[in-house]
């Protein structure tokens, strides 16, 4: 027996903790914390639930190992093991006649994460011709990536540091989306005597670190930050010499702003005004404030944009840009760009020709990105491509359902499962259960798998190299090696688009044999070598401050990279592209028509207001339901909401509600905890992994699903991006005498669907 220790990285999350595992004649035996490689700290690994799951997935019962090919109805259940020739082959020979019937738009894409590189996909796509990758940038990223480089040229990260004088955490939960240092920073701020903001509608594990918690009505974010903005202008608590030398607008904002008065914004947010008051001049205090936004914000539709742009202009007239203990821009990165590893802008005009975004959504799609991609180039750096320009749900759909502008036929599903995770489930399901060809690269059979055409074998954590670069917009990237050679017949998902490159043209454009060689050949700029990055588990290179006071090549400050050279608080690109210069909030969604609303009043139901999208540990999304200990202590679907909600309409903790929208419905067990009223916060990415994963039941996707209910049509969305609404929704709710099916654990076998058995 040959044992061996060997470096490599857990991928249950984005935080890719390093580990060393014990390899034993090429099988993973045991595995341990890293002390040695970034990131380490003992107190996130002690309070982690996930990373002791990778010795137990390496072998689980449920993987696919195998490249499994359907041989009944789409959507039956029965698969034949081909060899990984076999697959290809067919794949490439189908995508090339769809592509020769329909044009090379015939393709789409969707991609999650965190178990997946994106680029390797994205070029794969490129090289094909397709502009139609999906994924839910619009709903998570890309709006707060999108509004800081509108304003100051870049993107802008919280620095909390010993000089921080207060943070503001609005619309994240740390506690519970991660378990990272960030969260433990935060605890440590909240333990000592720099005042912490937490702005969200429910009393969080983060929101108990705070000393002030404002808790706004969901969609009513823009109208606060605005609000907080005049109580530091009407005060006189601006940094004038950082505004008067660097800000473009201030004037216009000042004036935009006079409307949206504490009493104002406490009349529409159901926040005290002296809380707003008091939250503003924390931040506009005598030292620097970090204030850090999440997904809460990202998903609240017509209002996202305006709501980063409101907190961008927040920061930049209290001084807190690019300065010690407040934020720092980032930099772009020595190693390859993501934009130059994806090849999209050498062929941009192609794409740009069959994008179905550009008239739908300015700012996200190739003409929004050539505008402000030419401002950033200026200073090296390049934005992400195929992030800021994903093809919207909406118009793929579309495209699936009609055949307009093109017919979308077929779909590659790379680490996502979007039956469960994308908006409005009943129309994603038609839409690809008409599609002549699915390709799925996965771990599980999961609902979108089971109605594909094809499900190909993943490699995961400690079986695949992992280089995690935050999409390009910092100088960072950290991860690792794999411990092992993918077991049985597993492959990396570069070596899947490789291979399938090679045989649809694209072999000069795949030069490394392997992941490996790809991650050494985008480290060369850099100077740091394969054998160095493996022992480190980072390339990191920390950004300077203040940096728009460098000289530029005349000698002079060289500024912002934005149009007028300063930050822009009144933003000339969005105007170009038809949006407003300054941030105006939007109206909410709704999902429920009145015609529904009286009818299902009638019936006994409650209209009220609904926030879909949140993340519980151990969970994460879709993710991680078919580990028995963690539905043994997790079992039911809930919905959240105050004790005095739950006494109005009548119910107590573990009863069961239905809850119902014009696009469906879906029914869960009731838990109370102290968030605002009248608003019910639902549990997001609920499946039965233990179910037979085909149709009609689809792994129990109806039944506790709230992506039955939401809906991502473009009407409703942010205009410039097109984000669509997961929170500040409404729905009818009504108690359910009939049950839930969950239960804690599950003992029984997975069902099979095997033609051939190994």
């Amino acid at each position: 027996m040959t044992t061996e220790r060997k470096p490599t990285n857990c991928h249950f999350c984005g935080y890719c903790c390093a580990f060393i595992a014990t390899v034993e004649d090429g099988r993973v035996t045991a595995l341990e914390p890293d002390p040695t490689r970034y990131p380490y700290d003992p107190q996130i690994l002690a309070g982690c639930r996930r990373w002791p799951m990778n010795l137990d997935v390496l072998d689980g019962a449920d993987r696919v190992n195998h490249p499994l090919k359907r041989v009944g109805e789409r959507g039956s259940g029965q698969w034949e093991r081909v060899s990984w020739d076999e697959a290809l082959d067919e794949i490439a020979s189908r995508l090339e006649a769809l592509r020769a019937e329909h044009g090379p738009g015939t393709l789409a894409s969707m991609i999650g994460g965190p178990h997946t590189s994106f680029w390797p996909l994205h070029r794969f796509m490129t090289l094909f011709g397709s502009p139609n990758n999906m994924g839910i940038g619009q709903i998570c990223w890309n709006p707060r990536i999108w509004m800081d480089v509108l304003t100051f040229g870049w993107t802008v990260e919280a620095d909390i540091t010993d000089e921080t004088g207060c943070v503001i955490i609005w619309g994240t939960n740390p506690a519970e989306s991660d378990n990272s240092a960030f969260w433990r920073a935060l605890l440590k701020v909240g333990k000592s005597d720099v005042p912490l903001v937490v702005i969200d509608p429910r009393l969080t594990r983060t929101a108990r670190a705070a000393d002030l918690w404002l808790a706004p009505r969901p969609g009513t974010d823009c109208v606060l930050a605005l609000a907080m903005l005049n109580v530091v202008i009407g005060e006189g608590l601006v940094d004038r010499a950082f505004v008067d030398e660097w800000c473009h607008g201030f004037d216009e904002l000042a004036a935009h702003v006079q409307p949206f008065t504490p009493e104002h914004a406490a009349e529409v947010c159901g926040v005290a005004a002296e809380d707003i008051v008091k939250a503003a001049r924390l931040f506009a205090g005598d030292r620097p404030s970090a204030l850090v936004s999440g997904r809460g914000i990202d998903q609240v539709g017509a209002s996202v944009a305006p709501t980063h742009r409101a907190i961008c202009c927040l920061r930049a007239i209290t001084g807190n840009v690019d300065v010690p203990g407040a934020c720092v821009l980032a930099e772009g990165s020595d190693f390859v760009a993501e934009a130059d590893l994806e090849l999209t802008l050498e062929h941009m005009d192609e794409l740009s020709e069959r994008c179905l975004n550009t008239a739908a959504t300015p700012l996200q799609c190739y003409e929004g990105y050539r505008c402000i991609e030419a401002l950033t180039e200026r200073f090296g750096r390049k934005l992400p491509a195929r992030y800021l320009t994903s093809a919207h749900p909406d118009l793929v759909l579309r495209a699936m359902e009609t055949g307009e502008p093109y017919p979308v036929r077929a779909l590659v599903v790379q680490a996502t499962n979007p039956l469960v995770t994308y908006a409005d489930t009943h129309r994603v399901t038609q839409a690809l259960m008409g599609l002549d060809l699915i390709v799925v690269l996965e771990y599980y059979l999961t609902p979108t798998a089971a109605i594909a055409d094809f499900v190909l074998p993943a490699a995961g954590a400690i079986e695949r190299p992992i280089f995690q670069a935050h999409g390009g917009v910092a100088n960072m990237a950290y991860g690792g090696p794999a411990a092992v050679a993918p077991y049985y017949e597993r492959k990396c998902d570069y070596g899947v688009f490789r291979a399938l490159g090679q045989r649809l043209g694209q072999a000069a454009e795949w030069p490394e044999a392997t992941f490996e060689e790809a991650i050494a050949a985008t480290l060369e700029p850099s100077g740091m070598d394969w054998d160095t990055y493996c022992q480190l588990g980072l390339c990191f290179q920390p950004p300077a401050y203040r940096k728009h006071e460098l000289p530029g090549a005349d000698g002079r400050p060289q500024g912002f990279a934005t149009a007028t050279g300063k930050v822009e608080l009144a933003s000339e690109a969005l105007a170009a592209l038809g949006g407003p210069r300054l941030p105006l909030p939007g109206e909410p969604r709704r999902l429920c028509t009145p015609d529904f609303v009286q009818e299902h009043e009638r019936a006994g139901w409650t209209h009220i207001a609904m926030n879909t999208g949140g993340r519980k540990q151990p969970y994460n999304a879709s993710m991680y339901l078919n580990h028995e200990p963690f539905r043994t202590k997790h079992p039911c679907p809930e919905v959240e909401m105050s004790p005095a909600t739950a006494e109005r309409l009548g119910l107590a903790p573990g009863d069961c509600v239905r809850l119902a929208t014009n696009r469906g419905q879906a029914r869960f067990r009731v838990a109370t905890i102290t968030m605002r009223d009248d608003l019910v916060n639902v549990d997001y990415g609920w499946w039965h992994p233990e179910w037979h994963a085909a149709a009609p039941e689809l792994g129990g996707i109806w039944e506790s699903n709230v992506n039955c209910l939401t809906a991502c049509d473009l009407g409703p969305t942010e205009p410039m991006i097109g984000t669509w609404s997961y929170n500040a929704l409404d729905c009818m709710i009504r108690k359910d005498d009939e049950g839930l099916s969950w239960r804690p654990g599950f003992s029984e076998p997975l069902e099979g669907a095997l033609v051939e058995e190994d």
